[in-house]
């Protein structure tokens, strides 16, 4: 969302991809879920698989909703493009890099 500031406003942002050196910030939104009604925000390392990074941070994530069936995740996207069979390559190789949104459906 824009923003309209009333003064100049020329500040470096404070969660630019340079201050997280190895890490990366990944917003990741479980499309339709009641429960998760936006995505939440990981820092995780930019070369962790995507297969460790869906088993250690999405599952305990959206195992917090009752209703969760890890058998059931599937229609990966990546800022709304379609994530074809990621495995176990590295995030970063994926296309999924400082801030991108990651959506599933289960």
């Amino acid at each position: 969302m824009a923003v309209k500031a009333l003064y100049s406003y020329d500040f470096p942002s404070a969660d630019r991809a340079e201050l997280f050196g190895d890490d990366q910030l990944v917003y990741v939104h479980w499309e339709g879920n009641p429960v998760f009604c936006s995505a939440a925000c990981f820092r995780v390392p930019k070369a962790m698989a995507f297969a460790e990074f869906v088993e250690t941070v999405v599952g305990p994530w959206a195992g917090s909703d009752p209703d969760f069936d890890p058998a059931s995740v599937g229609d990966w996207r990546v800022n709304g493009q379609p994530l074809g069979a990621p495995g176990d390559a590295p995030l970063t190789e994926l296309g999924i890099g400082h801030k991108a949104l990651l959506q599933f459906t289960a």
